[in-house]
């Protein structure tokens, strides 16, 4: 193992490895500028497992920013990592965005052990329900066992209460035993504050820029060539060596960077690139919430060249219409939330340059440009697969102050409309861990810090957000109360009872629907159609051979026309939804598809 470091602030840096001390000499190379190097004796003495650690200027040993395992957490001493001696039991030909239905999976909650092995004992579920991708929640090192994972400090090592290293290798590859791709989350626009010791080493960090975490990720000042180099490498690294599919890509409207080309320009480019090399269809998904088409436009056409973006407005959209929230940024979409939602399923965003109540001002721009684009000479066809849609995610959940899933205030029927519209809409569909069976256990916002500053920052700041809205203190759990973790961990004993039952074998047969017609995960954006009736409460999605029909009226049945018989009832989720003479009769709070 070559030992290598770069600390452009230090005048002498020290290896640190297993108790020897190995002096480290400057890199003379000017695009090395910075870099320090240990001497062939130290890579000789590297062993599997091995402690190292870096001293910058006689001060204490520091873990390597780069390290790819931190058996003692974050701050740690790192550990040396043979990622070749993994030996892989499935080959494995990738799985690509197209066609993809995701699965959002926190590691920590999934099951109650909390590790990559149980959660690899779920894995024939998740297989049998017809998903195709597992999209797991960061799994960087971060404070304690348990957390979400948004604070960690090392992007190129796995928390080791998980399993570290190995254990994401056994999940990933039964995964693909399995015949599920694997998507990994990782943070690039801010590090957790416990135990970073990056600014000791280097200029990772500038006041330049602000962000709801303090000082930006330096991606455009002196240093941030290294800097971007340093986030684009730890994307590669989880992508090729742990043999991933793609990379979610948390909050990129929050990476700060004014250079020519954007940092997610770079990583894209980087990606498609190892793609080629591995001969795998990797791919990127942003989460961003500037409705910007910039995001996943070619970078042939100045574009960042994201091959996919989470679509929020899609939610906030049917969020509204299922359960009549209007608080927050809802407020934009209740006016007429079935039109809203009508939006986001035929074009991709509501708001793409109309004006938000919410932000005080337009927001967004068109997905394509001009009536769906066609015929601009120059414009591609934007597949609609490029746009992620879901009902519920760890966001929309756990950011309540009860971490309430909509399961656990709505009727079964209005779940099932909200899983039709999901999981046969022409995006991307994505359910989070446990909505296919309605599940009713909380998710909630949960932390361990070690440090009881850190700690009490937190549980004070959570309090007082939502002091803001109501809520009394007493009544918004403690994020570090083992018992608000241990609550959201999923029932595994759910799915075998009523409703549950029910709603998992919904979810089966309309992701068997989907697989049976593939070209409904094909369509270009603006290709499907829908129509809708606001005061009835009823929509119905044409996407390819499939129409999608939903009644969300809790109390009236809808009679909903069919204009281009003969059309076939496939499934219902209300046993007394007739289609006779070109008119659907449709129960309340029920869903049908037909052909």
């Amino acid at each position: 193992m070559l030992f290598e470091v770069w600390a452009p602030l230090a005048d002498r840096v020290t290896l640190l490895l297993e108790g020897s001390e190995h002096p480290m000499s400057r890199d003379g190379a000017p695009e090395r500028a910075g870099w320090w190097t240990a001497g062939a004796e130290a890579a000789a003495a590297a062993r599997p497992g091995a402690r190292y650690g870096f001293a910058l200027d006689g001060g204490p040993p520091l873990p390597d920013p780069r390290a790819r395992r931190l058996p003692d957490g974050p701050g740690g001493l790192g550990a040396v990592v043979d990622h070749d001696a993994y030996a892989w039991r499935h080959p494995w030909r990738g799985a690509p965005l197209a066609g993809a239905v995701l699965y959002e999976l926190h590691v920590g909650t999934f099951t109650a052990d909390g590790t990559f092995d149980a959660a690899r004992e779920r894995l024939p579920h998740l297989a049998e329900l017809g998903v195709t991708h597992v999209e797991l929640m960061p799994v960087s090192p971060f404070p304690g066992r348990h957390g979400w994972g948004y604070d960690g400090v090392a992007p190129w090592a796995v928390h080791e209460p998980y399993g570290g290293p190995d254990g994401l290798k056994r999940f990933v590859d039964a995964a693909h035993g399995a015949g599920l791709g694997v998507v990994l989350d990782v943070v690039h626009n801010h590090l957790g504050p416990y135990g970073n010791h990056l600014p000791a080493f280097g200029p990772y960090f500038t006041d330049r820029h602000r962000t709801p975490w303090g000082d930006a990720v330096n991606l455009d000042g002196p240093g941030s060539d290294e800097v971007r180099a340093y986030l684009t490498g730890s994307a590669l690294a989880f992508l090729d060596d742990y043999r991933l599919d793609g990379l979610r890509l948390d909050a990129v409207h929050a990476l700060a960077d004014t250079r020519a080309e954007h940092f997610l320009a770079q990583l894209s480019a980087a990606v498609d690139r190892l793609a080629a090399r591995t001969g795998r269809p990797l791919f990127l998904v942003a989460e961003s919430d500037l409705n910007d088409p910039r995001t996943t436009a070619p970078r042939a056409l100045h574009g960042h060249g994201v091959h996919g973006q989470w679509n929020d407005d899609f939610h906030h959209a049917l969020h509204t219409a299922v359960t009549g929230e209007s608080h927050g940024y809802y407020a934009d979409f209740a006016t007429a939330p079935l039109g809203a939602l009508a939006t986001t399923l035929a074009g991709g965003f509501f708001h793409d340059g109309t004006y938000s109540s919410f932000r005080g001002r337009r927001h967004g721009a068109p997905l394509t440009p001009g009536p769906r684009g066609a015929g601009l000479p120059g414009v591609p066809v934007i597949g609609a697969h490029r746009l992620v849609a879901y009902a519920q995610n760890h966001d929309q959940i756990g950011n309540r102050a009860l971490g309430d899933r909509v399961a656990a205030t709505h009727s079964p029927g209005l779940l099932a409309c909200a899983a039709a519209l999901v999981l046969l809409s022409p995006q991307t569909p994505m359910l989070f861990m446990g909505e296919e069976w309605g599940a009713r256990t909380p998710w909630r916002y949960f932390t361990d810090h070690p440090d009881p500053a850190l700690a009490e920052a937190v549980r004070t700041g959570r309090r007082r957000e939502f002091a803001d809205h109501g809520w009394a203190a007493e009544d918004v759990p403690d994020p570090q109360d083992p018992a608000t973790r241990d609550a959201s961990c999923l029932d595994w004993a759910e799915p075998e009872r009523p409703p549950h039952r029910a709603l998992l074998a919904w979810h089966r047969t309309l992701l068997a629907l989907r697989r049976a017609h593939p070209a409904q995960a094909h369509a270009a954006l603006g290709e499907a159609r829908v129509t809708y009736d606001e005061s009835a409460r009823w929509l119905v999605l044409h996407n390819g051979p499939l129409h999608t029909a939903v009644n969300l009226s809790p109390d009236r049945t809808a009679e909903i026309p069919f204009p281009h018989p003969p059309t076939e009832l496939l499934t219902a989720w209300a046993p007394s939804a007739t289609h006779y003479d070109g008119v659907l009769t449709l129960p309340p709070e029920s869903a049908a598809v037909l052909r």
